[in-house]
């Protein structure tokens, strides 16, 4: 379980009154619920707080789970001191004694980040009521979309070290809780609830926005007063705990990571020089081998589906970087390919299409193909990619320019292409296809351990290193003979599910 997941899980008990005991000295929910409303009479008699309707009664459909008989069902809005509503669209200057509080305040990992806040127009100060500055344990909730709708985080005087005036701006919703309430407890109910806030927005999918109505008629259990700051002890007791559970974890996973990867590049540096599978003199060898693979290219170069190119220079016995079972045979990459190689080309986009443009971005570091991050190709540059143009499964890709990601190996399979697209590869990278007489994941799985090798091979300045397609070409690939490669394959891929299962990567 993750440090996330077993936050989730006190929370989950917390809300459902098993975290700590029920104690009938206490008195109830019920109880409770009768001061607060007395306590909000008196705040709108005072003009504090707007008289609204009242909200509908709680059917039994409504509610979400069973609590303890001692606690009540209510409505968000029937225990806030403070009108539900958003905030107002203020004018920022460079410097004054007033913060505005927008949705990036309100960070999705380390809290309140006062330091992201802008500052008001001080001339527009009697805009604000004195009671729409944010005081301590102020509950916020972002209210509009653009990914950060519905987070809820809460405001704490300590982390306003300037000492400056703090007031919302539209796109939050302040939520200020009754005295007769515990605020954390609120919080800590609304945090759990996070995801069915974020669902509750209305509107296009840009301009989603959850509305103060909304908000107001959201369901919440309340236990007895003792009850709900015994909660939050316990909440807060516990929490520091799976922090630090949560460090030790993160310290394992990368232990794992880095353990795993030591592994893999062990199991790799065995599989390309022989050692993985023991060779079988009945499986040929790979000079056999290897003039089945150039009749295949001379059969494609007369069907005009390879570019008949210049003999490759002879390998010197100098270029050899590691010995090899003599059925083996080193040879340069260019000669195993059944597409020329060269870095696709250069895309307009447009918002949506059937035709997806394959950038470095695409192929990642850590999650492999990631093909949810490509762009839509302009369909009528369609007539400018030939057949051969568009990736197919098995497709290994190279990323062939500077940015930090020069080098990087990736292999596409048409399993990750969900949305059945067409692909093509934009001007960042290059495309290596196999010929059939060679075990495409095999070749993926060499480049992959000579990722190393392959950033060093970069021409140019530092911001615009390239890896041309002619240096490419020349890398040199130690084949074995094809029986041979498919065992070395099913091998890795064995050991690697077995490093993976091992070290819960």
């Amino acid at each position: 379980m993750t440090a996330e997941q077993l936050k989730a899980s006190i929370l989950k008990l917390a809300i459902e009154g098993k975290l700590v005991e029920q104690r009938p000295e206490e008195g109830t929910a019920h109880e409770l619920y009768e001061k607060i409303q007395q306590e909000r009479q008196k705040l709108i008699s005072e003009g504090k707080l707007k008289k609204e309707k009242p909200l509908p009664e709680i059917s039994e459909d409504e509610i979400p789970f069973e609590i303890p008989q001692s606690w009540k069902w209510t409505k968000l809005g029937m225990l806030v001191s403070k009108d539900i509503k958003r905030g107002k669209s203020p004018k920022y200057v460079q410097d004054s004694n007033i913060l505005v509080f927008a949705q990036k305040c309100n960070s999705k990992y380390d809290g309140i980040k006062l330091d992201l806040a802008k500052c008001l127009d001080a001339q527009l100060i009697d805009k604000y009521p004195k009671e729409e500055f944010m005081v301590d344990k102020d509950i916020i909730i972002n209210s509009t979309g653009g990914g950060t709708m519905g987070r809820v985080g809460f405001y704490s005087s300590e982390v306003n070290t300037c000492n400056k005036l703090v007031v919302p701006d539209t796109h939050v919703t302040i939520i200020r809780t009754v005295e007769n309430i515990n605020s954390n407890y609120i919080f800590y109910y609304l945090k759990y609830s996070q995801k069915d806030l974020e669902k509750l927005g209305e509107g296009s999918t840009n301009q989603t926005e959850l509305k103060a109505n909304v908000i107001q008629s959201f369901l919440v259990p309340i236990p007895p007063l003792e009850e709900q700051k015994r909660i939050v002890a316990k909440i807060e007791e516990l929490m520091p705990l799976v922090d630090k559970y949560g460090k030790a974890q993160d310290k394992l996973n990368a232990i794992n990571k880095n353990l795993a990867s030591i592994l893999k590049k062990s199991i790799l540096q065995e599989a390309i020089q022989g050692k993985l599978v023991e060779q079988r003199p009945e499986e040929g060898t790979a000079h056999e081998f290897y003039e089945k693979i150039q009749q295949e290219r001379q059969k494609l170069i007369s069907e005009g589906k390879l570019k008949k190119e210049k003999p490759l220079p002879e390998i010197s016995e100098d270029e050899i970087p590691f010995e090899i079972p003599q059925s083996w045979k080193w040879t340069k990459l260019g000669m195993l390919v059944s597409k020329d190689i060269k870095r696709g080309k250069s895309p307009k986009y447009v918002q949506d299409s059937n035709i997806l443009v394959f950038a470095q971005k695409c192929n990642s570091k850590y999650d492999g193909i990631k093909l949810d991050l490509a762009k839509c190709l302009d369909a009528q540059l369609i007539d400018k990619y030939p057949k051969e143009e568009f990736m197919v499964d098995k497709d290994i890709i190279i990323n062939s320019t500077g940015g930090g990601t020069m080098g990087r190996v990736g292999f596409y399979s048409s399993e990750v292409n969900t949305c059945n697209k067409l692909v093509v590869p934009d001007t960042h990278v290059t495309i290596i296809r196999t010929v059939e007489n060679i075990n495409s994941n095999y070749i993926f799985y060499y480049l992959k351990y000579s990722q190393k090798d392959l950033e060093k091979l970069g021409e140019g300045s530092t911001n615009q290193t390239e890896l041309k397609a002619n240096v490419i070409q020349s890398f040199l690939v130690p084949i074995p003979p094809l029986e041979e490669q498919k065992r070395i394959v099913t091998k890795i891929e064995e050991l690697f599910k077995i490093i993976d299962g091992k070290l819960n990567i």
